[in-house]
Order: structure tokens, then sequence, then C-alpha cells
């Protein structure tokens, strides 16, 4: 099973959003059931997608707070759709930590994601806050 980096990120999602909801679950059973839910051997994970789900997780309170001057001043961190706030911590992560993906790919990537697994407004509202990042970054 051969997934492109478009995909393993929506994995990555799924994962860090079930994570989100339940800390303590294992990672590399949650990774088999969302890779391969029919079968019941054991597959290969991608290097990618537990790159980016143990990045997220061991550096979220880093990526929490760069993200928060990002929003309005009455909002916080905590009053973000999960949805939302998971994205912007994949992208963020992307952008710091990973050197062969690109800026406009990690945005990109992020736009795409709040798309596929929230509303407009989401879509809308990431796209601001990851273009503003991208503005800061060419200063």
């Amino acid at each position: 099973m051969s997934l492109t980096r478009h995909e393993i990120r929506e994995k990555a999602f799924q994962a860090l959003f079930a994570l989100n909801a339940n800390p303590d679950a294992d990672e590399n059973q949650l990774f088999q059931q969302l890779l391969n839910p029919e079968e019941a051997d054991d597959i290969e994970i991608p290097a990618y997608l537990s790159t980016l789900v143990t990045g997220v997780r061991e550096h979220q309170a880093e990526l929490d707070t760069q993200i928060q001057p990002y929003l309005s001043q009455k909002w916080s961190l905590d009053r973000l759709a999960k949805t939302d706030l998971i994205i912007l911590r994949m992208a963020f992560f992307e952008l710091q930590f990973v050197d062969d993906v690109p800026t406009k790919v990690a945005v990109n990537e992020a736009i795409e994601l709040a798309k596929a697994f929230s509303d407009d407004r989401s879509r809308k509202f990431v796209s601001g806050v990851l273009g503003k990042v991208v503005k800061n970054q060419a200063n």
C-alpha cells in the first residue's frame, strides 16, 4: 500500500483527532485501523505518518505558543474548533520542522485538510492564519 503525502496527511489528521479525544490510545494500533481497517494483518506504517503524528504531539505546547499570536485577541486556543487547531498544529509543524516540505505546500495542504474535514469558514480561517505566517516569514 503506497500512500501519497496528501493521503498520509489525512491519516495523520485523523490520528491526531482521535488521540486528542483519547490521549492514551495506542498510536500503532490506531495507525493500523486507519490504514487497514479491513485486514487483521499489520501493515507497514509510512514513516511520514509517524513523523507528523509524533512530531505534532511532542511539540504541541511549542506549536500552540506559536499559533496563539495569530489569533485575534478575543480568541484563545481553547475556543478553536478541534479540527482547525489540529490542522494548524500540523501546518506549523511542517513549516518549522520538516525541511523537505516547501512553505507553499504546507499551507496548501492545510487548506485542503480544512476543506475535507471542516467547513468553508474554517477553511478561510486556516488560510488567513497561515497567510499571516507566510507574510511574517517573508519579512
